[in-house]
C-alpha cells in the first residue's frame, strides 16, 4: 500500500488544540443559505471564524477528508475490476457562509473545494437563500443538492457510513445549479420541496453532471414533529424527471470505495432522451438507534435501448453505543452530524457509533449489462468530538458482470475534520 503520510501528520497537527462544544439538542428547526451542505459545524468551534459587521455576518470554516483502501478479489473479480491498496485526499474544502444585516430574509454561503479525483479546484454549494415565512418555507437559488434523497441532501461529511450507496451515486448528481423551494405545512408534520435545474454552466467544468436539466420533487411526513423530541419518524416519496445530457445518458459507480481504480456498475454511454425516477424512504430513530432505508427506480426513455430500466437502494441500522442522540432538522428533513457528550480533547471518550449496512444496485436490462452489485458493510465510527472523525469500514460484495460473478472484501479508513 503506497502511503502518503505527510496530509496525515498535518491534520493530526491541527486536530490537536481544538476543542468543541457540547449540544444536546435532538431535533432543530432551523436553516440558512448553508443547508444540508458543506461540512461546517453548526453552533460548534471556536469563535475566531465569525464575523458580525455593520452590513453582514460571515462565518468561515474548511473540511478535510483522507480515505485509505485495500482489496482482496477472488480471481473473477480481478477481471471485473482493476483494484489497488491506496490513500487518497478525498476532500478539501473552503467554505464561508452568513446574513446580509440591509435584508434580513437573504442569507449566502459558498464552497470551493479541492476535487481530489480530478486533482482540480471546483465551486460547491454557492448560493443566495431567500426566507419567504409567509409560504413557511425559502427559495434557494443557485448551486446545491437537487433535494431527492435524504443520504443525497445531507452533508457528506455527516452520514453514516463512508459512501453512499452504488445505486445513490449512479443515479443521482451531487449538485446542480437552479432554483429550489423548501416549505413545511401541517405544523411541521409535512416538509417538501420542489426544483429545477440546468446544467448549461455546470456541464463545462463539473464531471458530476448526469442531465441537461431536471425537475425534482420531494415529500417527507413526520408525525411526530414537534411533539416528540427523541423519537423521529421520517416517511419520504420523491420523483425526478430529466433530459438526458446532450442526447446521451450514462449510468456507474464505483464499488462504494472512493480510492476504487474501476467503477463496479457502469452501463456506458447510450442514446437515450430522458429519465424518469421514483424513489420512497423511511427513517426511525427510537433514541440512539437510528433505522433507514432508501429505494430508487430509474425508468429511461431510450428508443436506441428499448427504454431500460435500473433500480437500486439501500437499507442500515446505526447505534450510538455511548448514548448520544443523532439531531434531525425538522425543516429541511435530514439528519446532522452527531455531536459527543464528552470530546475526547476533552477528556472524554468521543461518541462511538456502530453501523451495519446493505446496498444493492441492479443496471443490467435488456441489451444493457452495466452490471448487478450488492454489498454488506458493518463499520465503526468514532466521533472524537464535533471536529473530528474516524471511520473503520469492513465490506463484501458480490458483483454480476461481463458473465461472471466476482467477490470482494474491502478494509477501509477515513480521517475526517470538519470546522
Amino acid at each position: 500500500m503506497t502511503l502518503r503520510f505527510w496530509p496525515l501528520l498535518v491534520s493530526f497537527i491541527l486536530l490537536l488544540p481544538l476543542r468543541s462544544a457540547i449540544g444536546s439538542e435532538t431535533t432543530s428547526e432551523t436553516r440558512s443559505a448553508a443547508e444540508a451542505d458543506e461540512g461546517v459545524a453548526a453552533n460548534a468551534g471556536p469563535k475566531w471564524n465569525e464575523y458580525d459587521g455593520q452590513y453582514f455576518t460571515a462565518r468561515g470554516g474548511f473540511g478535510l477528508l483522507l480515505d485509505t483502501a485495500a482489496y482482496d478479489q477472488d480471481s473473477a473479480s480481478a477481471q471485473q475490476m482493476h483494484l489497488n491498496s491506496s490513500a487518497v485526499l478525498r476532500d478539501f474544502r473552503f467554505l464561508l457562509k452568513g446574513k446580509f444585516k440591509f435584508a434580513p430574509r437573504l442569507s449566502y454561503t459558498l464552497g470551493y473545494m479541492y476535487d481530489g479525483a480530478n486533482e482540480v479546484w471546483r465551486f460547491r454549494q454557492t448560493g443566495l437563500m431567500i426566507d419567504v415565512p409567509e409560504l413557511n418555507g425559502n427559495f434557494f437559488i443557485g448551486r446545491t443538492k437537487e433535494g431527492f434523497s435524504t443520504n443525497k441532501i445531507m452533508v457528506g461529511y455527516n452520514g453514516w457510513t463512508i459512501e453512499r450507496s452504488a445505486a445513490n451515486d449512479a443515479f443521482l448528481p451531487i449538485l446542480a445549479d437552479g432554483i429550489k423551494f423548501t416549505g413545511g405545512a401541517f405544523n411541521g408534520k409535512l416538509v417538501y420541496n420542489v426544483g429545477w435545474f440546468t446544467n448549461a454552466i455546470a456541464r463545462v467544468a463539473q464531471t458530476y453532471v448526469k442531465n441537461d436539466n431536471q425537475t425534482v420533487a420531494r415529500a417527507v411526513w413526520l408525525p411526530f414533529a414537534k411533539s416528540d423530541h427523541r423519537n423521529v419518524l421520517h416517511l419520504a416519496i420523491q420523483g425526478r424527471y430529466a433530459n438526458a445530457k446532450e442526447g446521451t445518458q450514462q449510468y456507474r459507480s464505483k464499488p462504494e470505495s472512493f480510492p476504487a481504480q474501476s467503477f463496479a456498475i457502469d452501463t456506458g454511454e447510450f442514446a437515450a432522451e430522458n429519465s424518469r425516477m421514483l424513489g420512497v424512504e423511511a427513517y426511525f430513530r427510537p433514541g440512539s438507534w437510528v433505522f433507514g432505508s432508501e429505494y430508487y427506480w430509474n425508468q429511461v426513455s431510450s428508443a436506441a435501448k428499448s427504454d431500460p430500466f435500473f433500480q437500486g437502494g439501500d437499507v442500515f441500522a446505526a447505534y450510538l453505543l455511548t448514548g448520544e442522540i443523532r439531531p434531525y432538522n425538522e425543516k429541511g428533513a435530514y439528519f446532522e452530524m452527531v455531536k459527543p457528550e464528552r470530546s475526547v480533547f476533552s477528556g472524554g471518550s468521543g461518541a462511538f457509533e456502530l453501523v451495519l449496512r446493505y446496498s444493492y444496485a441492479d443496471l443490467d436490462s435488456g441489451s444493457i449489462e452495466g452490471g448487478r452489485f450488492q454489498r454488506i458493510t458493518p463499520m465503526v465510527n468514532w466521533h472524537l468530538s464535533d471536529n473530528v472523525r474516524l471511520e473503520l469500514a469492513y465490506g463484501y460484495s458480490i458483483l454480476n458482470r461481463f458473465d461472471i460473478e466476482g467477490r470482494t472484501q474491502y478494509f477501509q479508513s477515513r480521517l475526517q475534520f470538519q470546522l
